[in-house]
């Protein structure tokens, strides 16, 4: 049968998809794709698997992609990170039965992504992306589509994604988003790049950036012409975004937990995180509960906290203490599933670029040098989990003791150290002089003196044997012997 191809995969395998979820590392697995699917997405991803790995490890295979083999999870697109035409290949070998397209992420900006150059970080290097898309077209049982973020100049992006269309991209999914625009940077996505991609490409487009209510997808389609458009964010913070509905937090929280126990395995961390998403206007209130959520280590103890949450939410409704709260900012009370939004900066320039002023103060301002008394209003959130573990911990710079110097090195000298130094370099010098550091936990010369007297110990047992061996009475000497020798053959 031969493989499908631009629109014709979009609507026979893809069924036409207009509603997407994202792939997200660590939080678009198996159970959050279903609950989702159940909301109206129409197509899921994968999260971002890295290819070198999946291509040497079974466990990491079985773990991400075999194990999460379902029938309700279909249409799916396996996304990969790569930098290698070969290994890349490799990878999608592996995973192309699992799923209906593999995908190339060309559009991570993250810093692990800077360190393993990947994602973002090739988009400069367009022999390479092209060799790769094209080897993988042409090896591949499945289409192959891509996944890129977009340059400054709208010519360059547009130039950018007909060269990955012609080296055989059969969908192209544009993050209207530079890749500086992340973290504080991260400003508004350009629907203008994607509207003029989508208007200079003959394979479906996917438009990525902005979405926060079905509203904006509608808007999204109508503005740029996309086939569909994908939500990241906006579906983490509402599963029901695609449904054009809001509902309570807790129903989707309940209903992700029972979508967990339904198909696991699925890491605890991943269902900390969505929690924490799902949760997380109303977190901002209730901070104890917020850290009980980062300390529970069982699936039980998650759903239980849920449920705290749950209860406290009602009691505010009955009360109708939080119904009308003027000092929220949120177009609904806290415990609505609704959008995160980060702060806009006030000066910005096109393209959503922050001039360099007031991105330093955007990104670098300082707290307040903390009061040296260290009360609980002037520390960290960091220093006041500590200051909870251990009251007495005092973070006063001048009131902390100060360490005698190694004299060798620099580091703090060990206090009761034989040697008067740290810990390393005392090891080194015991080491060289055979010699004890109670204080350090070092027994050199103890283990010295062990050793030769276990040595001792048994050449003495040696010659014991000799000499009792020399003193057996000549009779029994023959006697033995005679024993020793091999009995004659009849």
């Amino acid at each position: 049968m031969a493989k499908l191809q631009g629109f014709e995969f979009w609507r026979k395998t893809l069924k036409e998809a207009r509603y997407v979820v994202a792939p997200m590392v660590d939080q678009s697995e198996l159970a959050w794709r279903l609950l989702s699917r159940r909301h109206g997405a129409q197509l899921c991803y994968t999260p971002m698997l890295h290819a070198q790995v999946f291509v040497r490890d079974a466990n990491y295979r079985r773990e991400n992609l075999y194990s999460e083999v379902c029938e309700e999870d279909r249409p799916l697109i396996t996304q990969f990170c790569a930098n290698d035409p070969e290994v890349f290949l490799q990878a999608a070998l592996l995973a192309q039965d699992y799923c209906d397209a593999i995908d190339l992420n060309l559009g991570c900006p993250q810093m692990i992504a800077k360190r393993g150059h990947y994602g973002v970080f090739l988009q400069d290097e367009w022999d390479l992306l092209e060799k790769m898309v094209s080897l993988a077209n042409e090896k591949l049982k499945v289409p192959i589509t891509c996944k890129i973020r977009v340059f400054k100049e709208v010519e360059k992006t547009v130039r950018y994604a007909q060269m990955l269309e012609k080296a055989g991209c059969q969908l192209l999914t544009v993050h209207g988003r530079t890749k500086d625009q992340k973290g504080a940077m991260t400003g508004i996505a350009s629907w203008e790049h994607i509207k003029a991609v989508r208007q200079a490409v003959n394979i479906p487009v996917f438009a990525n950036g902005n979405i926060q209510h079905l509203s904006d997808v509608e808007r999204c389609i109508q503005e740029t012409g996309v086939q569909g458009v994908m939500s990241a964010e906006g579906n983490l913070h509402n599963p029901a975004l695609f449904e054009g509905r809001s509902p309570a937090v807790w129903e989707m929280a309940e209903e992700y937990l029972e979508v967990v126990k339904r198909y696991p395995p699925c890491t605890l961390s991943y269902v900390r995180a969505h929690l924490f998403k799902l949760w997380h206007h109303t977190l901002q209130i209730h901070q104890d509960l917020r850290e009980e959520l980062a300390k529970v280590k069982t699936l039980e103890g998650l759903a239980d906290v849920s449920k705290q949450l749950r209860l406290r939410c009602q009691e505010e409704i009955a009360k109708e203490k939080d119904s009308e709260d003027k000092e929220s900012r949120l177009p609904f009370p806290h415990w609505i599933c609704q959008p995160y939004v980060r702060p806009v900066p006030k000066e910005t320039v096109t393209n959503g670029n922050i001039h360099a002023s007031v991105l330093k103060k955007t990104v670098c301002q300082k707290r307040a040098l903390e009061d040296c008394d260290g009360s609980a209003d002037t520390l960290s959130k960091n220093k006041q989990k500590k200051r909870s573990r251990n009251p007495k911990k005092n973070f006063c710079p001048e009131q902390k003791p100060k360490y005698i110097k190694c004299e060798q090195c620099g580091n703090p000298k060990g206090n009761k150290c034989v040697f008067s130094l740290c810990r390393g370099c005392c090891k080194k010098k015991a080491y060289k002089e055979v010699a004890d550091c109670p204080s350090h936990g070092l027994r050199f010369k103890t283990k010295a003196e062990k050793r030769k007297a276990e040595e001792k110990e048994q050449a003495e047992r040696s010659t014991t044997e000799v000499e009792t061996s020399d003193r057996i009475p000549q009779p029994l000497q023959d006697s033995r012997r005679e024993l020793e020798e091999p009995l004659p053959l009849l």
